[in-house]
């Protein structure tokens, strides 16, 4: 109740004149309150004949997890996952970037608990494109997508979502690693260093999990080459669209007048749709990004392709020097998150740069 209480505090907080911030809290806090109110306990769940057979399973797979990320991991789990809300939609928030129409600098969003991000998320689809038209409207380029997990950082007992419950086991076990991961150590305004931080004690954890679970040595492996692809083809996706970004702010740098810009901007965005078939090509007709690129592309969309993930070879070679010790690694990484910013990132940059992700 007294987070709850926060809450409403931090609205309160806002400047009363500024009535569209006030009604975009007010929308957080509702959507967060609903998904509150509608938590069901999981253990009951699993005893309630009305629960399908395949949902029970997974249910029951859930509990199992929080259980090994609590003994194996040392993970703050405490009440995390233990519950869980159908939203009865696909995602729980829908995102909108923003970014002005010759900059590739996305607009920024401060919160209370969360720190500034580039983005501002609404629990109501409808909500979100009003805002994302609104923003449209007065110029920017524009970029809406759903979100189908997210953590509130230990302030409540985050549920396990419907959006999230089909995906295969070894998936949600490396989502709740991940979002418990947040609880150990969250830096404000610092995505760089939380999502590497998060990653690393996800790949860790699932690396553990794995080797714990009843599974052959080969279906192990299999899923962590699997899971080894996918970074790979993540980073050379990345690659591929931040050479667009650079290409677009040599345009925006230049002389040229207004309409020449306009008119020069559409051609960065045509070369990187023929060089995502090449793309496609190495990768074996791999089709995962096809929808990205079938929804338009713009100044706003192309922000979001980031590498949030540079320092996790970084955080994986602290945890190698404690000699895979969890605790002391988190301890570390505390210490670290107490530095400035650029003092971390120089520490994390002096790391031996090495990944590994394989089965023991």
């Amino acid at each position: 109740m007294k987070k709850i209480l926060a809450l409403f505090g931090a609205l309160a907080a806002l400047s009363l004149s500024a009535c569209e911030t006030i009604s975009y809290y007010g929308q957080a806090v509702a959507g967060q309150l609903y998904i509150l109110a509608h938590r069901e306990e999981i253990e009951h769940l699993i005893d309630n004949e009305r629960v399908d057979e395949d949902t029970r399973q997974k249910l029951n797979r859930i509990l199992e997890i929080r259980a090994f990320a609590e003994a194996e991991l040392g993970l703050p789990v405490r009440n995390s996952f233990s519950t869980y809300v159908d939203l009865k939609r696909p995602y729980v928030v829908w995102n909108v970037f923003a970014t002005p129409e010759f900059s590739m600098k996305p607009v920024n969003w401060c919160y209370p608990i969360a720190g500034c991000v580039s983005y501002r998320g609404y629990f109501n689809e409808g909500s979100a494109q009003k805002f994302a038209s609104t923003l449209a409207g007065n110029g920017y380029d524009v970029h809406t997508g759903g979100v189908a997990a997210y953590s509130t950082l230990g302030w409540f007992s985050d549920p396990l979502l419907n959006t999230v419950l089909r995906r295969e086991d070894h998936q949600l076990a490396s989502l709740i690693f991940h979002e418990l991961a947040h609880q150990v150590v969250y830096v404000k305004g610092d995505t760089e260093f939380n999502e590497s931080f998060a990653t690393a004690v996800e790949q860790e954890g699932l690396r553990r999990w794995l080797a714990k679970t009843d599974r052959s040595d080969d279906e192990g492996q299999r899923i962590l080459d699997g899971i080894q692809e996918a970074q790979a083809m993540r980073e050379d996706f990345v690659e591929l669209v931040q050479g667009t970004v650079r290409d677009l702010q040599r345009l925006y740098r230049s002389e040229l007048g207004l309409e020449e810009k306009r008119e020069g901007k559409e051609r960065p965005f045509a070369e990187l749709k023929d060089d995502y078939r090449d793309f496609k090509k190495r990768w074996k007709d791999h089709g995962g990004y096809d929808a990205w690129f079938r929804d338009g592309l713009n100044n706003a969309k192309l922000s979001t392709v980031a590498t949030y993930f540079a320092h996790v070879p970084a955080f994986q070679a602290m945890l190698e020097e404690e000699d895979g010790d969890l605790q002391a690694f988190y301890r570390r990484v505390r210490a670290l998150s107490q530095l400035d910013r650029s003092a971390r990132q120089a520490y994390l940059d002096a790391r031996p740069a090495r990944q590994v992700l394989t089965e023991s």
